[in-house]
């Protein structure tokens, strides 16, 4: 029970609410440190293919028992890409299983969903795309404040040579942090 009510610009609040929250979030309000995210899907092959040059948050436009589905995780982002058309950035390939709960109106699992970005942000995708070997990837599906969000990733892809050199450096790598363990334990 709260005996001492402070009037503030956002409403009446009780003193043993003071402190809680930043005074520029406002009351109620989460601050930044304990924003949630919770990823639903990651696109692990996309980093084995390709140099990430840059990465997007983008919004993605579900329909009906979509949003559903990804929330049981039934996400898969092999194989998927996207392109920018009439300044609007679409995603391609995105498997989203229909809900087990639905009913005949589920949509395509592999249907074409758009992604929203602001313009500024859409204009930039576009110049990297225009350049040669670059393209839009999605690196992994999340919830951030009850909303579902694209990671999307700006790639260039890998060749052959570049996908032996990384093993090979992530061997060596191997290889030194065991000798240095080896070397601490006295073996």
């Amino acid at each position: 029970m709260c005996y001492n009510i402070i009037a503030t610009a956002k409403g009446p609040i009780c003193d043993t609410q003071i402190g809680q929250f930043s005074p520029k979030e406002g009351v109620g309000t989460l601050s930044k440190e304990k924003e949630e995210i919770k990823i639903i899907a990651q696109n692990r092959k996309a980093f084995h293919d390709y140099f990430i040059e840059e990465t997007y948050e983008a919004g993605i436009e579900l329909v009906g028992t979509e949003v559903k589905s990804v929330r049981q995780g039934k996400v898969n982002l092999k194989d998927s890409f996207a392109r920018v058309e009439n300044n609007e950035v679409i995603l391609y390939n995105m498997h989203i299983s229909p809900y087990e709960k639905g009913n005949i109106f589920n949509r395509d699992p592999l249907r074409p969903r758009k992604l929203l970005l602001h313009r500024h942000e859409i204009n930039k995708l576009s110049g990297y795309v225009s350049r040669k070997g670059y393209t839009l990837i999605p690196t992994k599906v999340y919830l951030k404040r009850g909303l579902v969000k694209v990671e999307l990733a700006v790639a260039k892809g890998k060749k052959l040579f570049d996908k032996r050199e990384d093993i090979a450096r992530r061997d060596a790598k191997r290889e030194l942090e065991k000798q240095f363990k080896e070397k601490q334990l006295g073996i």
